[in-house]
Protein backbone atom coordinates (compact mmCIF):
# COMPACT_ATOMS: atom_id res chain seq x y z
CA UNK A 1 0.00 0.00 0.00
CA UNK A 2 1.46 3.81 -0.73
CA UNK A 3 2.43 5.79 1.99
CA UNK A 4 0.00 8.45 3.04
CA UNK A 5 0.59 11.67 4.12
CA UNK A 6 -0.45 10.84 7.89
CA UNK A 7 2.08 8.72 7.86
CA UNK A 8 5.33 10.41 6.80
CA UNK A 9 8.57 11.33 8.66
CA UNK A 10 8.37 15.08 9.63
CA UNK A 11 11.25 16.12 8.48
CA UNK A 12 11.44 19.28 11.41
CA UNK A 13 10.85 17.08 14.36
CA UNK A 14 13.82 14.52 13.20
CA UNK A 15 15.73 15.85 16.58
CA UNK A 16 12.79 16.62 18.74
CA UNK A 17 14.04 13.72 21.33
CA UNK A 18 17.72 15.76 21.66
CA UNK A 19 15.98 19.28 22.56
CA UNK A 20 15.78 20.65 25.77
CA UNK A 21 11.68 20.20 27.71
CA UNK A 22 10.54 23.66 26.52
CA UNK A 23 12.02 23.96 22.95
CA UNK A 24 10.64 20.47 22.50
CA UNK A 25 6.84 21.93 23.76
CA UNK A 26 7.69 24.90 21.06
CA UNK A 27 7.93 22.89 18.56
CA UNK A 28 4.98 20.95 19.11
CA UNK A 29 2.93 24.05 19.23
CA UNK A 30 4.33 25.20 16.06
CA UNK A 31 3.17 22.07 14.40
CA UNK A 32 -0.46 22.48 16.13
CA UNK A 33 -0.96 26.18 14.56
CA UNK A 34 -1.05 24.73 11.02
CA UNK A 35 -4.17 23.12 12.39
CA UNK A 36 -6.60 25.53 12.68
CA UNK A 37 -5.52 27.08 9.07
CA UNK A 38 -5.64 23.59 7.25
CA UNK A 39 -9.48 23.44 8.85
CA UNK A 40 -9.64 27.18 7.66
CA UNK A 41 -9.35 25.83 3.90
CA UNK A 42 -12.05 23.46 4.13
CA UNK A 43 -15.50 26.11 5.80
CA UNK A 44 -16.58 26.05 2.06
CA UNK A 45 -16.91 21.80 2.50
CA UNK A 46 -17.93 21.83 5.78
CA UNK A 47 -20.55 24.51 5.50
CA UNK A 48 -21.95 22.24 2.81
CA UNK A 49 -22.47 19.76 5.04
CA UNK A 50 -23.88 21.64 8.26
CA UNK A 51 -26.50 22.52 5.54
CA UNK A 52 -27.17 18.96 3.83
CA UNK A 53 -27.07 17.91 7.77
CA UNK A 54 -29.78 20.27 9.14
CA UNK A 55 -32.00 19.61 6.23
CA UNK A 56 -32.03 16.13 7.20
CA UNK A 57 -32.24 16.28 10.73
CA UNK A 58 -35.40 18.89 10.53
CA UNK A 59 -36.97 15.57 8.25
CA UNK A 60 -36.35 13.48 11.47
CA UNK A 61 -32.77 12.00 10.36
CA UNK A 62 -30.00 11.33 12.64
CA UNK A 63 -25.93 12.11 12.53
CA UNK A 64 -23.89 9.43 12.96
CA UNK A 65 -20.21 9.08 13.38
CA UNK A 66 -17.85 6.20 12.58
CA UNK A 67 -14.54 5.27 12.46
CA UNK A 68 -11.47 3.35 14.55
CA UNK A 69 -8.87 4.10 17.27
CA UNK A 70 -8.40 8.05 18.13
CA UNK A 71 -11.03 9.02 14.87
CA UNK A 72 -13.76 6.77 16.24
CA UNK A 73 -13.50 8.18 19.92
CA UNK A 74 -13.88 11.84 18.69
CA UNK A 75 -16.54 10.60 17.19
CA UNK A 76 -17.87 9.19 20.56
CA UNK A 77 -17.11 11.79 22.07
CA UNK A 78 -18.38 14.57 19.73
CA UNK A 79 -21.65 12.46 19.83
CA UNK A 80 -22.00 12.16 23.54
CA UNK A 81 -21.60 15.79 24.65
CA UNK A 82 -24.64 16.62 22.78
CA UNK A 83 -27.45 15.29 25.00
CA UNK A 84 -26.08 17.77 28.10
CA UNK A 85 -25.55 20.51 26.01
CA UNK A 86 -28.06 20.60 23.46
CA UNK A 87 -30.70 18.78 25.27
CA UNK A 88 -31.05 16.01 22.57
CA UNK A 89 -32.08 12.52 23.12
CA UNK A 90 -28.95 10.07 22.63
CA UNK A 91 -30.42 8.20 19.86
CA UNK A 92 -30.51 11.74 17.97
CA UNK A 93 -26.29 11.80 17.60
CA UNK A 94 -24.79 8.47 17.40
CA UNK A 95 -20.98 7.34 17.67
CA UNK A 96 -19.68 4.21 16.55
CA UNK A 97 -16.10 2.87 16.77
CA UNK A 98 -14.86 -0.29 15.61
CA UNK A 99 -14.42 -2.63 18.21
CA UNK A 100 -17.51 -1.46 20.40
CA UNK A 101 -17.60 0.28 23.38
CA UNK A 102 -14.28 -1.48 24.90
CA UNK A 103 -11.99 0.20 22.15
CA UNK A 104 -12.67 4.08 23.83
CA UNK A 105 -10.21 2.84 26.31
CA UNK A 106 -8.12 0.09 24.89
CA UNK A 107 -6.47 -0.99 21.57
CA UNK A 108 -8.81 -3.58 19.67
CA UNK A 109 -6.11 -5.41 17.40
CA UNK A 110 -7.70 -5.45 13.87
CA UNK A 111 -10.77 -3.53 15.00
CA UNK A 112 -10.12 -1.15 12.14
CA UNK A 113 -9.47 -3.76 9.44
CA UNK A 114 -13.01 -5.00 9.63
CA UNK A 115 -15.08 -3.39 6.75
CA UNK A 116 -17.84 -5.94 7.33
CA UNK A 117 -18.33 -4.95 10.83
CA UNK A 118 -18.33 -1.26 9.75
CA UNK A 119 -20.84 -2.61 7.56
CA UNK A 120 -22.88 -4.27 10.00
CA UNK A 121 -22.82 -1.47 12.18
CA UNK A 122 -24.71 1.47 9.96
CA UNK A 123 -27.36 -1.79 8.69
CA UNK A 124 -27.90 -2.56 12.73
CA UNK A 125 -28.85 1.36 12.93
CA UNK A 126 -31.45 0.82 10.25
CA UNK A 127 -29.65 4.12 8.60
CA UNK A 128 -32.28 5.87 5.97
CA UNK A 129 -32.25 8.56 3.79
CA UNK A 130 -33.07 11.37 6.48
CA UNK A 131 -29.71 10.27 8.06
CA UNK A 132 -26.52 11.60 7.78
CA UNK A 133 -23.26 9.94 8.15
CA UNK A 134 -19.70 11.40 8.87
CA UNK A 135 -16.50 8.86 8.35
CA UNK A 136 -13.93 9.53 10.35
CA UNK A 137 -10.40 8.18 8.97
CA UNK A 138 -6.89 10.25 9.47
CA UNK A 139 -5.79 8.45 6.47
CA UNK A 140 -8.67 7.94 4.89
CA UNK A 141 -8.37 4.03 4.18
CA UNK A 142 -9.39 2.65 6.96
CA UNK A 143 -11.38 -0.74 5.91
CA UNK A 144 -14.11 -0.19 9.28
CA UNK A 145 -14.68 3.80 7.72
CA UNK A 146 -14.46 2.62 4.45
CA UNK A 147 -17.75 -0.31 5.01
CA UNK A 148 -19.41 1.92 6.77
CA UNK A 149 -19.93 4.75 4.17
CA UNK A 150 -20.34 1.86 1.41
CA UNK A 151 -23.30 0.88 3.63
CA UNK A 152 -24.54 4.19 4.66
CA UNK A 153 -24.18 5.35 0.71
CA UNK A 154 -25.97 1.97 -0.11
CA UNK A 155 -29.01 2.96 2.24
CA UNK A 156 -29.31 6.52 0.53
CA UNK A 157 -27.88 8.51 3.54
CA UNK A 158 -26.18 11.69 2.99
CA UNK A 159 -22.53 10.89 3.39
CA UNK A 160 -19.63 13.00 4.50
CA UNK A 161 -15.77 12.32 5.46
CA UNK A 162 -13.28 14.00 7.62
CA UNK A 163 -9.92 12.14 6.74
CA UNK A 164 -6.57 14.12 6.66
CA UNK A 165 -4.69 13.51 3.10
CA UNK A 166 -5.72 14.24 -0.25
CA UNK A 167 -6.56 11.89 -2.51
CA UNK A 168 -7.92 8.82 -0.03
CA UNK A 169 -10.49 6.38 -0.56
CA UNK A 170 -12.81 7.64 1.90
CA UNK A 171 -12.96 11.57 0.55
CA UNK A 172 -13.59 9.91 -3.36
CA UNK A 173 -16.58 7.79 -1.84
CA UNK A 174 -17.96 10.47 0.10
CA UNK A 175 -20.57 12.67 -0.86
CA UNK A 176 -19.08 15.87 0.72
CA UNK A 177 -15.53 15.57 1.63
CA UNK A 178 -13.73 17.43 4.14
CA UNK A 179 -9.56 16.99 4.38
CA UNK A 180 -8.16 19.09 6.44
CA UNK A 181 -4.36 18.28 5.20
CA UNK A 182 -2.15 19.03 8.35
CA UNK A 183 1.14 17.51 7.36
CA UNK A 184 3.02 14.35 8.87
CA UNK A 185 2.80 14.55 12.83
CA UNK A 186 5.70 15.20 15.82
CA UNK A 187 5.97 11.36 16.29
CA UNK A 188 5.41 9.80 12.79
CA UNK A 189 2.42 8.43 12.39
CA UNK A 190 1.23 9.29 15.29
CA UNK A 191 -2.66 10.82 14.11
CA UNK A 192 -3.96 11.65 17.50
CA UNK A 193 -1.82 14.39 17.51
CA UNK A 194 -2.57 17.04 14.52
CA UNK A 195 -4.78 15.19 12.80
CA UNK A 196 -6.94 13.79 15.55
CA UNK A 197 -6.82 17.83 16.97
CA UNK A 198 -8.21 18.89 13.30
CA UNK A 199 -10.61 15.85 12.97
CA UNK A 200 -11.87 17.26 16.53
CA UNK A 201 -12.25 21.12 15.50
CA UNK A 202 -14.03 19.93 12.26
CA UNK A 203 -16.76 17.82 14.36
CA UNK A 204 -16.97 20.77 16.97
CA UNK A 205 -18.01 23.04 14.35
CA UNK A 206 -20.54 20.43 12.24
CA UNK A 207 -22.66 19.43 15.91
CA UNK A 208 -22.37 23.07 17.15
CA UNK A 209 -23.25 24.54 13.76
CA UNK A 210 -26.09 21.93 13.20
CA UNK A 211 -27.85 22.35 16.75
CA UNK A 212 -27.87 26.83 15.89
CA UNK A 213 -29.60 26.07 12.70
CA UNK A 214 -32.01 23.57 14.80
CA UNK A 215 -32.64 26.10 17.25
CA UNK A 216 -30.60 24.61 19.96
CA UNK A 217 -29.55 27.92 21.03
CA UNK A 218 -30.53 31.95 21.23
CA UNK A 219 -27.83 34.12 20.85
CA UNK A 220 -25.09 32.81 22.08
CA UNK A 221 -26.67 30.80 24.83
CA UNK A 222 -27.30 27.03 25.14
CA UNK A 223 -31.48 27.09 25.84
CA UNK A 224 -31.57 23.71 25.69
CA UNK A 225 -28.90 22.73 28.24
CA UNK A 226 -30.40 19.84 30.58
CA UNK A 227 -29.62 21.04 34.34
CA UNK A 228 -28.76 17.39 35.81
CA UNK A 229 -25.97 18.81 38.24
CA UNK A 230 -25.05 21.28 40.12
CA UNK A 231 -23.14 22.94 37.67
CA UNK A 232 -25.76 22.70 34.76
CA UNK A 233 -28.64 24.33 36.98
CA UNK A 234 -26.18 27.27 37.55
CA UNK A 235 -25.64 27.46 34.29
CA UNK A 236 -29.16 27.43 33.78
CA UNK A 237 -30.04 29.60 35.93
CA UNK A 238 -27.52 31.96 34.30
CA UNK A 239 -28.58 31.93 30.79
CA UNK A 240 -32.30 32.66 31.76
CA UNK A 241 -31.00 35.89 33.91
CA UNK A 242 -28.55 36.74 30.83
CA UNK A 243 -31.25 36.17 28.30
CA UNK A 244 -34.32 37.96 30.10
CA UNK A 245 -32.33 41.19 31.98
CA UNK A 246 -33.54 39.49 34.73
CA UNK A 247 -31.18 38.89 38.21
CA UNK A 248 -30.46 35.75 39.54
CA UNK A 249 -33.35 35.53 41.67
CA UNK A 250 -35.94 36.38 39.75
CA UNK A 251 -34.25 34.12 36.76
CA UNK A 252 -34.24 31.17 39.51
CA UNK A 253 -37.97 31.75 40.27
CA UNK A 254 -39.53 31.62 37.04
CA UNK A 255 -37.19 28.93 36.16
CA UNK A 256 -38.38 26.71 38.77
CA UNK A 257 -41.64 27.85 37.80
CA UNK A 258 -41.37 26.57 34.40
CA UNK A 259 -39.97 23.12 35.73
CA UNK A 260 -36.20 23.90 34.71
CA UNK A 261 -36.96 24.45 31.00
CA UNK A 262 -34.44 27.61 29.69
CA UNK A 263 -36.42 27.78 26.91
CA UNK A 264 -39.86 28.01 28.43
CA UNK A 265 -38.51 30.50 31.16
CA UNK A 266 -37.25 33.04 29.10
CA UNK A 267 -40.28 33.17 26.43
CA UNK A 268 -42.17 33.43 29.67
CA UNK A 269 -40.22 36.59 30.98
CA UNK A 270 -39.74 37.98 27.38
CA UNK A 271 -43.47 37.65 26.04
CA UNK A 272 -44.97 37.98 29.69
CA UNK A 273 -47.08 35.11 29.39
CA UNK A 274 -47.32 31.55 31.39
CA UNK A 275 -45.60 28.78 31.36
CA UNK A 276 -47.63 27.10 29.31
CA UNK A 277 -48.63 29.36 26.74
CA UNK A 278 -44.35 29.60 26.14
CA UNK A 279 -44.64 25.90 25.59
CA UNK A 280 -47.55 26.28 23.20
CA UNK A 281 -45.88 29.24 21.63
CA UNK A 282 -42.64 27.06 21.69
CA UNK A 283 -43.74 24.28 19.73
CA UNK A 284 -45.35 26.05 16.88
CA UNK A 285 -42.38 27.75 15.87
CA UNK A 286 -39.89 24.42 16.35
CA UNK A 287 -38.73 25.26 19.28
CA UNK A 288 -36.97 28.66 18.48
CA UNK A 289 -36.76 31.08 20.87
CA UNK A 290 -35.69 34.28 18.54
CA UNK A 291 -38.99 32.88 16.41
CA UNK A 292 -41.09 32.91 19.48
CA UNK A 293 -40.38 35.86 21.05
CA UNK A 294 -40.63 37.88 17.33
Amino acid sequence: MESTLTEERNPLTRDIDTLPTLDMLTLINAEDQKVALAVREELPKIAIAVDAITARMQRGGRLIYIGAGTSGRLGVLDASECPPTFGTPPELVVGLIAGGPAALTEAIEGAEDDREGGATEIAELDVNENDSVIVIAASGRTPYAIGGLQEAKKRGALTVSIVCNRPSPLEELAEIGIAPVVGPEVVSGSTRLKAGTAQKMVMNMISTAVMIRLGKTYSNLMVDVQPTNVKLRQRARRIVAEATGLDLRRATEILSVCNGEVKTAIVAALVGISPELARIRLYETGGYVRKTIG
